[in-house]
């Protein structure tokens, strides 16, 4: 007999971190995403030799993108399976083994000096495949179609993470390879589509809870349209990055998302924090497009204007994402105090101070600074939410208790 999803979460009775998709990966996300930081700092600055087979920089792009970034989607996407079938795909020992097999691909990537390459490689990309065929089983199972471009997602990671290590392996520079911008375009997909639609909406929502009478523009074709432009811009930035055509379409690109967020009433979010970090994360994503373009082109330092994409548009939206599904979740008020207030704030001033070293070549305590503030941001998020995704649901009185103080 096939039990109810709540029914099997009731009935568990193991550790509570392994009752539902979001919570281990949510949780190892922040702590890898603040230990990950703290080893690149001390690879730079020499007091750490670690057994890798890449350079320090192929290593810090890959944990970044294929570590962290991964470690979030699953938690999200895992999360939102059971309102597309009605079912949980992993709870319980089948979760702990998807998230072992996680921890699997950071370990053998970090003494990837002592392993034969194509097994660190499989270890590595079997996490994503694994995650893939699970997500796959869930929506055959419950025939939902249309969330199939979501296995494909998770599929071009999987294939763009072989990538890498395929050109890792070969001695070329993988962080300036094919597989990163490959991985870097999917991601930036992503969130521009589901951004679109979250974005609008909670702020609606929130507007309305408040009795305001504009509203942002919902979906139409001009949104399409733009996406399907910035596909375009994307595509020819995997494929040639170097070339001026590539360079001027990420530049439009960038100016048309200004353009559609416009339409979202960014600036009425400023009294919730939980909101206009989402806007602020998509602000620096237009503004990646705008810097990634101009990169190209050699008006600004390259890695400089990757960094507003990377650090800035996926890194502050995941941890925006993050914090809003745990609350949610876990039965909490969908409101950020000043804690998580701060780490939006912090991680914004690490995407700077990046920014500003790029400009400033050989300017090591500005990247110090954006390291520091980018293990601030992660560290205090691991701290805050440890309890909040390894402890149980508020019930509901307390929750509304909580809400009328908020």
């Amino acid at each position: 007999m096939v039990t109810s999803m709540s029914e099997r979460m009731r009935n568990w009775q193991g550790p509570l971190i392994l009752s539902f998709g979001f919570r281990p990966f949510f949780l190892f996300a922040g702590l890898w995403a603040t230990l990950a930081m703290v080893l690149w700092v001390l690879m730079l600055t020499g007091a750490l030799a670690l057994p890798l087979a890449w350079s320090p920089f192929d290593w810090h792009a890959h944990e970044f993108v294929f570590g962290y970034t991964s470690a979030v989607i699953a938690g999200f996407v895992l999360t939102a399976v059971p309102n597309w079938s009605g079912r949980l795909p992993v709870i319980g020992w089948s979760l702990a083994w998807l998230s072992a097999l996680w921890i699997a691909g950071r370990v053998v990537v970090l003494v990837s000096g002592l392993l034969p390459w194509w097994l660190v490689a499989v270890v590595d990309v079997g996490f994503l495949a694994v995650f893939a065929g699970v997500i796959l089983r869930e929506i055959v199972s419950g025939k939902n179609w249309r969330n199939l471009p979501v296995v494909g997602m998770v599929a071009l990671l999987a294939l763009a993470n072989v990538a890498f290590h395929v050109e890792a392996a070969l001695g070329h520079p993988a962080a300036d390879g094919y597989g990163l911008r490959f991985a870097l375009g999917a991601i930036i997909s992503l969130i521009s589509l589901i951004g679109g639609r979250i974005i609008p909406s909670f702020t609606r929502n929130w507007l309305a809870q408040r009795k305001h009478t504009v509203f942002p523009q919902p979906w139409s074709r001009p949104d399409l349209l733009i996406l399907l432009g910035s596909g375009v811009a994307l595509v020819l930035f995997v494929l040639a990055p170097g070339a001026a055509l590539t360079g001027w379409l990420l530049v439009a690109a960038g100016i048309a998302h200004l353009w559609r967020q416009s339409r979202w009433r960014p600036l009425a979010t400023g009294p919730e924090a939980l909101l206009w970090v989402l806007h602020l994360g998509y602000l620096l994503l237009s503004l990646g497009f705008i810097s990634a373009g101009a990169g190209v082109l050699g008006l600004v330092p390259y890695a400089a204007g990757l960094h507003v994409w990377m650090a800035g548009a996926i890194g502050l939206m995941t941890l925006a994402v993050m914090g809003r599904a745990a609350n949610g979740h876990t039965g909490r008020p969908l409101h950020a105090g000043p804690w998580l207030a701060a780490c939006y704030v912090a991680l914004t001033a690490s995407v700077a101070a990046r920014l500003a070293a790029g400009f400033l070549p050989g300017s090591m305590g500005l990247l110090h600074l954006a390291a520091l503030l980018w293990v601030a941001a992660f560290g205090v998020f691991s701290v805050l939410y440890w309890p909040i995704l390894t402890g149980p649901r508020l019930a509901k009185k307390a929750v509304s208790g909580k809400a009328r103080a908020a």
